[in-house]
């Protein structure tokens, strides 16, 4: 039985299947000494090489496990960043087989709900417009917003990389003397920055973005920002049944011990805030070599002589 490659490739946690399409696209897979196209097959018995280093595949199925993340302003979705900015792989927990997955990005100063598996099928099916599966946003904007401007949001409005809507839009209650509204909106697509770009094409200001809501799972309120915790098996299988999945049949998680009490939350907290203070400190000392770097003379440097 053959299966695709960039399938083969996502199965073993390398990254998503898009992220392997990618690759293959690039000319860093092989199978059996010959660069890989994208649509190639292959088999069990396959030579795959990834950047010329040998896969070894997993004779061992792991075990679907899903995160969920309480992702901060200031952190980007990437796995490292050149310019020393904080990411949100960093405060994920290590994994025995394969590697986490982010189910789609937040932008920047986007906040709230963001899945990681370890499960490439899984990401894949969640991330892919064909599945539809629907995010939920509360968003914030600047002064008033006309019903007609509401109406054109759910109807459709035209971007540079075509079509986009709301599937609904829902009013939050806010100050009477407040210049800020609060609103809930669904999509079911993940286009860059579609939430913004929509709000913006009709000369609203978003000013603040939180994602609460991915497919059937909910942030968790009490969950603090920086923080993460592991869904329960029936939380995973919800998930798998959405994108036609079967169902997972182990976890690594007990349902009894996962609640977020008073104790656990502390301990997140307290977790949270000493890797801030210390990307903090590491940040600070970075900037005082750097500055170091520049202003002290090289020892090979001449003295300028003084005019007589």
């Amino acid at each position: 039985m053959s299966e695709k490659l960039q399938k083969v490739l996502a199965n073993q946690g390398l990254g998503s299947r898009r992220e392997m399409e990618r690759w293959i696209d690039e000319g860093r897979v092989s199978v059996d000494g010959k660069v890989a196209s994208l649509g190639d097959r292959v088999e069990a018995t396959a030579q795959i090489r990834v950047d010329g280093h040998l896969l070894s595949r997993q004779t061992e199925k792991p075990v679907c496990r899903v995160l969920m993340y309480n992702k901060p302003e200031g952190e980007i979705c990437t796995r490292h960043d050149e310019e020393g900015r904080a990411t949100v792989f960093e405060r994920l927990p290590t994994i025995r087989l394969g590697r986490w997955i982010a189910v789609g990005r937040l932008d920047i100063n986007t906040s709230g709900l963001l899945l990681f598996t370890n499960d490439g099928e899984l990401a894949n099916r969640l991330m892919h417009p064909k599945c539809e599966v629907e995010r939920e946003y509360a968003v914030r904007v600047f002064g008033e917003v006309s019903q007609e401007t509401l109406n054109t949001l759910q109807k459709g409005v035209q971007l540079e990389d075509g079509e986009a809507k709301f599937t609904s839009i829902k009013a939050r209650p806010s100050d009477e003397d407040s210049m800020n509204h609060w609103y809930n909106v669904t999509l079911s697509e993940g286009k860059n920055r579609e939430v913004r770009r929509l709000w913006e094409s009709q000369g609203a200001q978003v000013s603040r973005l939180i994602r609460v809501k991915y497919g059937t799972i909910e942030l968790q309120k009490r969950l603090p920002q920086g923080a993460w915790v592991e869904l329960p098996l029936d939380e995973v299988n919800s998930l798998r049944k959405l994108v036609q999945l079967p169902d997972e049949k182990d976890s690594l998680v007990d349902a009894r011990q996962n609640k977020l009490d008073h104790a656990r939350l502390s301990r997140m907290r307290r977790s949270v805030k000493k890797h801030r203070t210390r990307n903090a400190e590491g940040k600070t000392k970075q900037a005082a070599k750097a500055f170091e770097h520049t202003t002290t003379p090289r020892k090979n440097d001449k003295k300028r002589r003084k005019p007589r």
